[in-house]
């Protein structure tokens, strides 16, 4: 029997993703008899033979590299000076392969299959440590919070009712115009800085904030102008200095993959001064997109013709994003933290590196990160395989194979799904990505996280908007104690938690529309609200471990999954319980259970569907 696992560093001397020129040891364990620990001395072998380490680097040949016996398995070191995508896995000379199951650790198979992946990063790799640790808060600007009124704007129409449902059904063209707007505002977030504050929150990220004709500002009309709706500039700068006196920073929505068609650039309905693209093919703006036909056939992001798509390959839009004036850098001016990329994966790699270098010659601090559904290591979009966390293009991810384990996980208690994507995560990607990564559990593109645990199941739009398609009293009883156990994971597993706004507050919906609707201050759910705050507490007592602390998984099966967050001698212990069976944990000394505030010695008694976050006491001089 063979053993490895790439997050043992007794089989890997760098856990994760590594850098280039960085030296590799890899060792291969034989385990005696049933034994499920590497055998490090006084080993019985079976009979002699050679062992190989197979290499490749993604889209060429594999190479095999002999290995060394040793009184234990096998083992090599290699250096890796290229960036880039690697596979390998383990042969032997009478047959058979090691390759990744589904836990991640080596298994003994007959062929080679599942390779083990490596990426391999440039060592001037560096993400923001300011960023690492804290707590992320999404903010739908038009439904978070109003504070006066909106301004009258031709097409757009203003809802006096605050918390009404959102308009979802199409004009009688067959369009939804979501251009009904009901007024949240700077002013409005800036009163409910204190309210963050309480929820240890450390940096809030915007849905577009530019001026746009819908209520949820994808489809940009002026890259450089606050959207009116919202304030002016100097309110949006005065609610930036007010969050950073708070401690909180503020990242926007970057969307550079399209346009508005009602824009200053495209112009379809000569709404602004300019003379846009669509007017005319000697428009400064022509060459940003593509027509097949002008005027009216053009590429337009998933065939919707009010979002007509840009060509990042020209220069002159590339000198408007990129350039000195350009967009990313006249918004960091104004003093905010980052940005987050909508639809990274239809953003070119070329485009992405001039990006990054863009904003961080500007502010080598400010915070990257992309809209990536996948493993971002090793995606593939367009036929294209991704090179984002190579160290040239992105800081981080939305993490949304986290997002998706741990709902599978609270809703089955199957502890499978949600090991195997922790251990993935933190096998392929950088450690720098990893301390940065966006856990979230619901954004503005899925449905509300309250409403998935729920389970409750619309089957169109209609459905969605009657009294049907909310909670029951006790539904919602339930669903709230797994959000609970949701959230702790969310808050404790390697990378920054992201709190869509009103989810602290039990708020419910199904897809877009009616994920989207206003935040209900004026019935806040007390107790819910209150267990955020406590977990945004927790994360701030132990900031160093949740920072950069180093995960390690003790147990994970039969619904229970205990864990700890490590950063030198100080560790952070972590316990879900998702079964109907009471377990008994034993950990030597005396400890502070944080979420029942209970202290505890040598065991710990856990009943069913119950979770803790844990740590040892010190001894008292």
């Amino acid at each position: 029997m063979y053993y490895y696992d790439p997050l043992n560093p007794v089989c890997k001397n760098i856990t994760g993703a590594c850098g280039v020129g960085k030296e590799l040891q890899f060792n291969v364990f034989y385990l005696k008899g049933d034994s499920e620990e590497p055998i490090l001395a006084n080993n019985c072998l079976e009979p002699e033979q050679n062992a190989y380490f197979l290499l490749c680097k993604d889209g060429e040949q594999k190479t095999s590299y002999p290995m060394r016996r040793t009184q234990y398995g096998w083992t090599i070191s290699i250096k890796i000076n290229q960036t880039g995508l690697y596979y390998y896995n383990f042969s032997f000379e009478k047959g058979g392969f090691i390759n990744r199951n589904y836990r991640q650790t080596g298994e003994y198979s007959a062929y080679d299959g599942n390779s083990f992946l490596l990426t391999v990063f440039s060592n001037s790799y560096k993400t923001p440590e300011w960023f690492k640790g804290g707590t992320m808060y999404q903010i739908f600007p038009d439904r978070f919070c109003r504070v006066g009124t909106m301004p009258d704007i031709k097409d757009r129409i203003f809802r006096e009712d605050w918390g009404g449902l959102p308009s979802f059904r199409a004009n009688e063209r067959g369009k939804v115009l979501n251009n009904d707007f009901f007024g949240g505002n700077f002013k409005g977030v800036q009163s409910k800085l204190p309210y963050l504050k309480e929820l240890g929150v450390s940096v809030i990220y915007f849905n577009p904030v530019f001026e746009a004709a819908s209520n949820h500002r994808y489809d940009t009309s002026d890259y450089k102008k606050i959207d009116p709706v919202l304030g002016t500039q100097q309110e949006f700068e005065e609610l930036l200095k007010a969050a950073e006196n708070q401690g909180i920073r503020v990242i926007l929505d970057g969307v550079f993959n399209h346009t508005g068609d009602n824009s200053v650039y495209f112009n379809k309905y000569g709404k602004y001064d300019s003379i846009g693209a669509y007017q005319s093919k000697d428009s400064p703006y022509f060459t940003w997109y593509s027509f097949q036909e002008h005027p009216d056939r053009y590429s337009s992001w998933w065939g919707i013709d009010i979002l007509p798509e840009t060509n990042e390959a020209s220069p002159s839009f590339q000198e408007f994003i990129f350039g000195d004036d350009g967009v990313l850098k006249y918004w960091i001016n104004t003093g905010i933290g980052g940005y987050r990329l909508d639809v990274a994966d239809e953003l070119p790699d070329f485009f992405l590196k001039k990006l990054r270098k863009a904003v961080k010659s500007k502010d080598k601090n400010a915070i990257i990160i992309g809209e990536v559904w996948e493993d971002a290591s090793d995606k593939i979009a367009y036929s294209k395989r991704r090179e984002y966390l190579q160290g040239y293009e992105l800081d981080s991810v939305m993490n949304y194979p986290l997002k998706n384990a741990i709902i599978h996980y609270v809703l089955t208690g199957n502890t499978l799904e949600l090991s195997r994507t922790i251990r993935l995560l933190i096998d392929h990607y950088p450690k720098q990505t990893v301390d940065c990564l966006m856990n979230i559990l619901g954004t503005h593109d899925t449905p509300r996280i309250l409403t998935v645990l729920g389970g409750k199941i619309c089957y169109n739009k209609e459905e969605m908007a009657t009294e049907k398609a909310l909670l029951t009293e006790t539904e919602k009883e339930l669903a709230i104690k797994k959000l609970k156990m949701a959230a702790l994971l969310q808050y404790t597993l390697p990378g920054v938690p992201c709190v869509y706004y009103g989810d602290e507050n039990g708020m419910e919906g199904h897809v877009d529309p009616f994920c989207r609707k206003c935040f209900d201050w004026d019935n806040l759910n007390k107790d819910l609200v209150a267990y955020y705050q406590k977990l945004g507490n927790i994360r701030l007592h132990f900031k160093n471990i949740f920072k950069k602390g180093i995960f390690k998984e003790i147990i994970a099966e039969n619904g229970l999954i205990v864990y700890k967050r490590q950063e030198g001698n100080k560790s952070v212990y972590v316990f879900v319980n998702n079964s109907s069976e009471e377990k008994l944990l034993k950990f030597k000394g005396e400890y502070q259970e944080y979420i029942s505030e209970i202290t505890f010695k040598d065991e710990l008694t856990i009943k069913p569907m119950t979770y803790g976050i844990f740590s040892k006491l010190t001894a008292k001089s």
